[in-house]
């Protein structure tokens, strides 16, 4: 392979457990799917990046380093080559992985994580703002039913998740299933 290719586990982590709207549907799918990506990636020499979402400002907050939570979900153990810590959405802005993927001369990263629409489609517009190619693993990306503010609309899992497909595919990234970008790392 002529790339150089970092795969970004964004967000997967205890804090969540503690929101009111964690649930465990969908969970069982999401975990076989982003293991196998993180397992068969690094069997192919592509090195996961961990990413963990903090609140400092709020003691209290399941965020807060302190909270003992702001650590992998139970089930995902893996060896990740760098961790970085955000205080916002994406995985950019506040954390020097721009400049750590420079040095080690990655040109694409593989977006998958927690929560589909939030900090992996928002990691995923600015990655390609930087400038890199960015695959999109939809299936090991988990997220939750939300209501819409105004029209009190309630939309699912999978409509959130093609949605954010639809608004990153052809511009941000490309879409990929864990097959077709396991297929293309081979």
């Amino acid at each position: 392979m002529s790339e150089s290719v970092t795969l970004l586990v964004i967000d997967v982590q205890k804090s969540f457990t503690q929101r009111s709207f964690w649930n465990e549907d969908g969970i069982a799918q999401f975990r076989e799917n982003l293991l196998r990506l993180i397992n068969d990636s690094v069997a192919r020499s592509v090195l996961p990046v961990a990413i963990y979402h903090v609140d400092e400002q709020d003691s209290q907050s399941p965020f807060h380093l302190e909270s003992g939570l702001v650590e992998p979900l139970e089930w995902l153990d893996y060896k990740p080559v760098a961790t970085f810590y955000k205080q916002v959405h994406n995985a950019f802005t506040d954390t020097g992985l721009d400049s750590w993927l420079r040095r080690n001369g990655v040109t694409r990263v593989i977006v998958s994580g927690m929560r589909t629409e939030q900090c992996c489609e928002t990691t995923a517009r600015v990655a390609s703002d930087l400038g890199y190619k960015v695959d999109f693993i939809s299936e090991a990306t988990l997220t939750f039913a939300m209501t819409h503010a105004i029209s009190g609309r309630t939309y699912t899992p999978a409509e959130i998740r093609e949605r954010t497909e639809l608004v990153l595919a052809g511009r941000f990234a490309e879409i990929r299933s864990v097959d077709s970008m396991l297929e293309s790392l081979a």
